[in-house]
């Protein structure tokens, strides 16, 4: 319900600068299964796998980098503990690609979300580095986008090189984790907007 309310108002700011964002594949994907009402804390179903704890938390800031941004939908899904989108029974079957270990946070009054999952495992046999796919929806903005993945500082398979060519879509996505007992924090902020193609300089 959520999603055709988003797209059927006519009056949002994306309906005057064109596509926000971009092309987005599957960027619905985020629609399907999203709850009525999403809280600034979220546990993903990953979380009881036996891999490390990770939590995932910071502030949603507005274009300016300063001003806190309110009821910001973050959907994220990532690999499990073995690098595979795995699925299970309860996953709808139109977002099989994206496996069973997805969710979502809304930023509360003060920009605020986390994100409690387990550690992802990069692709099985792969270079890719580890990472977690996050997409944002703006209350003012008619269309999701995404921003930039987040990966792991800690991770050999992220080289000089592959930071080089991050687009910083949103902001950095590398997470520099701390550990605290047996949680992985890091602390992850994201400016709306930021490097994000036909963004509106005003909402």
């Amino acid at each position: 319900m959520l999603y055709w309310t988003a797209k059927t108002n006519s009056k949002t700011a994306s309906d005057k600068v064109g596509m926000v964002g971009g092309p987005f594949e599957n960027g619905e994907f985020m629609y399907i299964g999203m709850p009525e009402h999403i809280n600034a804390i979220d546990t993903s179903a990953g979380w009881p796998q036996k891999g490390q704890k990770l939590l995932i938390t910071g502030t949603i800031y507005k274009l300016d980098g300063i001003t806190p941004a309110p009821n910001v939908i973050l959907y994220y899904y990532h690999t499990d503990i073995n690098g595979v989108y795995s699925g299970n029974q309860a996953l709808d079957p139109r977002v099989v690609r994206h496996g069973y270990i997805r969710g979502w946070v809304k930023s509360d009054s003060n920009g605020k979300y986390a994100i409690y999952t387990v550690r992802p495992a990069p692709y099985p046999n792969s270079k890719f580095e580890a990472h977690i796919h996050p997409s944002i929806k703006e209350p003012n903005i008619d269309k999701e986008y995404y921003i930039d993945e987040f990966v792991f500082d800690d991770d050999p398979l992220l080289t000089a090189e592959k930071r080089k060519k991050l687009p910083n879509r949103g902001g950095s996505g590398i997470l520099r984790s701390y550990t605290k007992d047996d949680l992985q924090i890091a602390v992850n902020n994201i400016i709306l907007g930021l490097n994000i193609p036909n963004y509106p300089e005003t909402l």
